[in-house]
């Protein structure tokens, strides 16, 4: 069994971790190029991609939704239930992009906004979204496409096909930001094409490789048609996860406004520490991918006893990844901090957020992989937006608020505040983890 675990483990958690390092790396260069430009160029682009993270917390329900279904009737061998459960996703994902490049194409100024309220930022941010947009429009086509190949056991095409828009895109964004080639310098509009024709690409890719005969395709000819359980079903699963991106999509989104208030400096910093704190947690993101996956599994194919005993294990791996990473952001502050161009305030700022972050990366760690891996794997998908309610929204965003615009504490303890939930709710996630309501088959005969 020890095998057999970690060779899933392995299998799965590679592939989704590279697929986030390379999704992270777009913005990492974007956040370098941009940062050679001007620091306001770099800000404001950090600030305006803050919608696509919104859109992204609606298609990450969906796509999770399907996940939690999907790894179970695959596990159960169900193909033709799964095609009708991409026909959902892709409904749902399709609508859900339509208003996000609706919002970018026509109210760019006032969704830059919320997060700026430096003329300049708002004026770069918009040009960028009008542009960005389009890449808004077919993202989430795209991404229900990968996560149907991740639970059916494609997840190294569904790795290869990310990579390789990535890599168009970096591509790209040198030739567009800095106009090599013979191409206009387009600084941050030059970010947002790219991106969109990267998007364009990874769509083709997604559709081309899913023609094959061993892929699981939509089911168009029943398109309108899908059996009322399994709505029933995925909408039970949607709703809580659903509930719950939107507290921690919009959560972080404040955080991110907070700071933007704060001044350009703390702006600034606080653009280059999400940065590092995207790459750091490709990691935990690929184990709690995988988590999802096996577990899922074990519990479709009613090994109940055997999809409990791997959440266990998964749980206490994410310990493990919780303090490497901690090590791993200590050791590597001062090569950031001097790498990126900053003011000298800008460059105190990152480094004290640097440490905070260190120690907020274990509680990331092992709630990514124990509730957003093990408890929706089994479709316990409630807890994630109550723990978020309550320590995100009860305490970690009104002490940042009062910090920030009330009592006028320092950069850095606003800082911590935005970092204080993850940390804070370990022992209630240990606790529901221990009930076990989790171990559960969703399956239905349809």
């Amino acid at each position: 069994m020890n095998d057999n675990f970690y060779w899933k483990l392995k299998t799965l958690s590679l592939p989704i971790a590279f697929q986030s390092l390379m999704l992270a790396l777009v913005a990492a260069c974007d956040a370098l190029m941009l940062g050679q430009v001007a620091q306001a160029q770099m800000t404001a682009v950090s600030l305006a991609t803050q919608i696509q993270f919104v859109q992204n917390m609606f298609l990450a329900s969906l796509t999770a939704a399907g996940s939690i279904l999907g790894a179970q009737y695959w596990g159960k061998g169900d193909k033709e239930t799964l095609k009708s459960l991409f026909n959902l996703m892709l409904f749902s994902a399709g609508i859900i992009s339509l208003i996000f490049f609706l919002a970018c194409e026509i109210t760019p100024g006032v969704l830059m906004h919320i997060f700026a309220s430096d003329s300049e930022l708002i004026s770069i941010g918009s040009s960028y979204l009008r542009i960005a947009g389009w890449s808004y429009l077919i993202t989430g086509i795209s991404q229900c496409y990968l996560a149907i190949m991740k639970v059916t056991d494609h997840v190294l095409p569904c790795a290869w096909i990310s990579s390789s828009a990535v890599i168009l895109n970096v591509i790209l964004n040198a030739i567009f930001i800095f106009g090599f080639m013979g191409a206009p310098r387009m600084e941050a509009n030059g970010a947002a094409l790219a991106t969109s024709i990267a998007r364009v690409v990874e769509l083709g890719l997604c559709i081309g490789i899913s023609s094959q005969d061993s892929f699981i395709r939509p089911a168009i000819n029943r398109f309108f048609s899908v059996h009322k359980q399994l709505v029933k079903d995925f909408m039970r699963q949607l709703l809580p996860l659903l509930g719950g991106s939107l507290f921690w999509g919009v959560g972080f989104t404040s955080y991110t406004a907070i700071m933007g208030h704060m001044g350009v400096d703390a702006a600034a910093a606080n653009s280059v520490a999400a940065v590092v704190r995207d790459l750091m947690c490709c990691v935990c993101n690929g184990v709690g991918g995988a988590a999802g996956i096996m577990v899922g599994n074990e519990l479709g194919a009613g090994n109940l006893e055997k999809g409990k005993e791997y959440g266990i294990r998964l749980k206490n791996i994410s310990y493990v990844i919780g303090l490497a990473s901690t090590a791993i952001i200590l050791a590597i502050t001062p090569i950031i901090v001097h790498f990126v161009v900053l003011t000298d305030v800008a460059q105190k700022y990152l480094t004290g957020m640097m440490v905070i972050m260190a120690i907020y990366m274990i509680g990331r760690c092992v709630n990514t992989v124990t509730i957003n891996g093990v408890l929706d794997g089994g479709g316990d998908t409630i807890f994630d937006m109550y723990s978020l309610a309550v320590c995100m929204w009860g305490i970690a965003i009104p002490l940042a608020l009062l910090g920030a615009f009330v009592f006028h504490w320092p950069v850095l303890l606003v800082y911590a505040c935005t970092c204080l939930d993850e940390v804070g709710k370990i022992p209630w996630v240990m606790l529901r983890f221990r009930k076990y309501k989790w171990v559960q088959n969703l399956t239905n005969e349809m």
